[in-house]
């Protein structure tokens, strides 16, 4: 969709905007505030435009925030100014609830889009600072570092991050999933460091120039759609790299305080530029050419059981009934194809590992895992034997294909209750796996490679690979990975590692080593 078309359906919200902005100049006696007023009027409802299917009610809404915005400048009484502040405030609240949304549709996946959620919600945190500043709420700071405070959240906290979305949106990079946290993560360090400590301001606009700098070359070396275009985002995502430096400066005189440049420069400076090249012409820029999501919606099938599982007495051999439909078992050894079709035969025997960073997190972990019976780990490295059933799920109750619950046992407590299933997407089969939880199901959609004799099943890689929570009808993807490979180490004994990463992080691993039964009974 072409966001010219996109802006002509609500130009009267623009123009309307643009007129009551004109209206507050005439009836400010501080200039300066009309570089916040700028924002609330005329680019924060332009760069809603370009990522929200505004309907009647949500203009209606923008339209009460604009009014009160301009209403403040009119209406001096300190009630009616608390009343007014608080629409504005609740405007924003609606727009972060709306990031919100659109965040727990997906989840840790897609740094763009995730980049425009978090900068939806940032606003709320603008409008947080300005109720304080229009109140003058006494937090310990300035009048005016609480407008700045709140300005900041405006653009570097909105505006941008929306930004540096729709730009994520045709550029694809490493370097770009490096930069986007960093920048996402600048301005609360910033605000922060305004707030409370000079010196963490110096460092995050340290880290932010990093962050803008790198914006600035992958946008130099990026094709845009349309000419016009690609100059108008080049010169915001430029303006920044000048103010940025000048931000720098300015931040070196609170830290150390070393003058060189004043607040009345930053403010006409400083405010200037990023209003006007970095505001308003990088929304003009996506406006020419609004670039769509490249998020596809969850499709594959998703398990209706939440809670406790009652699965039925039927048992099952296996956690698969036929393993030749996600692999080519031909490449594999018999045994490891055996332990898929008749698991049942086996004895499963593990030394959990917890990483030393997350022994800490396991005061809390462990309590709850327990109570719930549910990815409840042993927290010593001891060898144990998990003991494991395989029965039946009733196929209408979960509402995929064929389910069947692996319930793992460890001294008489259940550690693991698993509902294995399959889909396919795109012709190929993924392994599609139900963790139960209070009111909610973790799902784990596993793809399955074999590599050198050996069978691998991972989270990562394509598009339906990924671990998630499903609560109610929302799918929410999880900022965690596994991997398990299985492999044959002698001719009746089997070897796996399973490895799980939090944010890239290891966290845990579990070495299992796995014989038949009959195997066991000649070892006993």
């Amino acid at each position: 969709m072409k966001a010219g078309s996109h802006l002509n359906s609500s130009n009267t919200l623009i123009v309307g905007g643009v007129i009551l902005f004109l209206t507050n100049c005439f009836l400010t006696t501080e200039p300066y505030i009309l570089l916040l007023t700028a924002a609330q009027q005329i680019l924060v409802p332009m760069t809603l435009q370009l990522i929200m299917e505004l309907n009647k009610k949500q203009i209606i809404f923008i339209w009460t925030g604009l009014f009160s915005v301009l209403l403040l400048q009119v209406i001096t009484i300190h009630t009616g100014q608390m009343i007014l502040s608080i629409i504005y405030l609740l405007f924003t609240l609606t727009v972060a609830l709306s990031g919100l949304r659109r965040f727990l549709k997906r989840g840790f996946v897609n740094w763009a889009e995730i980049s425009i959620d978090i900068g939806m919600m940032y606003l709320f945190m603008g409008g947080i600072w300005f109720f304080i500043h229009i109140n003058g709420i006494n937090t310990g700071f300035s009048h005016m570092l609480n407008w700045l405070t709140a300005i900041h959240f405006h653009y570097s906290a909105f505006i941008l991050p929306v930004s540096i979305g729709l730009f994520g949106r045709i550029h694809t990079s490493k370097l770009y999933n490096i930069l986007v946290p960093i920048i996402l993560a600048a301005p609360m360090l910033v605000a922060v460091g305004i707030t409370f400590w000079p010196l963490l301001e110096f460092i995050s606009v340290i880290f932010y120039i990093f962050g803008i700098y790198g914006l600035i070359y992958l946008a130099m070396k990026t094709k845009f759609p349309a000419f016009l275009q690609g100059l108008l985002i080049r010169i915001s995502y430029s303006s920044l790299g000048v103010t940025i430096l000048f931000s720098l400066i300015y931040s070196v005189g609170r830290a150390f305080g070393k003058w060189y440049v004043t607040l009345d420069f930053m403010l006409i400076f400083h405010g200037l530029v990023n209003c006007l090249l970095f505001g308003l012409l990088g929304i003009i820029g996506w406006a020419i050419h609004l670039p769509k999501t490249k998020q596809p919606a969850w499709s594959f099938p998703v398990s209706n059981i939440r809670g406790q599982l009652t699965p039925e007495n039927t048992a099952k051999s296996g956690l698969v009934d036929d393993l030749s439909m996600f692999v080519d078992i031909r490449r594999l050894p018999p045994m490891i194809v055996d332990f898929y079709e008749h698991t049942d035969k086996y004895r499963l025997f593990a030394a959990v590992h917890w990483a030393g960073w997350f022994k800490p997190l396991l005061l809390i972990y462990k309590p709850v895992s327990r109570l719930i019976q549910q990815l409840n780990l042993p927290v010593s490295k001891q060898v144990v034997e998990m003991n494991g059933t395989i029965l039946s799920v009733n196929e209408a109750l979960d509402g995929r294909n064929s389910p069947r619950a692996w319930i793992r046992k460890v001294n008489g407590r259940t550690v693991f209750t698993a509902i294995y299933s399959s889909h396919k997407t795109q012709g190929r089969a993924y392994m599609n796996i139900a963790l139960p939880l209070p009111f909610s199901t973790m799902i784990g959609i596993l793809k399955l490679d074999c590599i050198t004799d050996t069978l691998e099943l991972s989270s990562t890689g394509g598009e339906d690979p990924g671990i998630y929570l499903a609560i109610g009808t929302w799918l929410f993807r999880l900022p965690l990975s596994e991997t398990f490979v299985i492999e044959q180490t002698t001719k009746r004994e089997l070897t796996a590692i399973h490895k799980m990463k939090l944010f890239g992080v290891p966290f845990l691993k579990i070495d299992y080593r796995i014989i038949t039964r009959d195997e066991a009974k000649q070892i006993n």
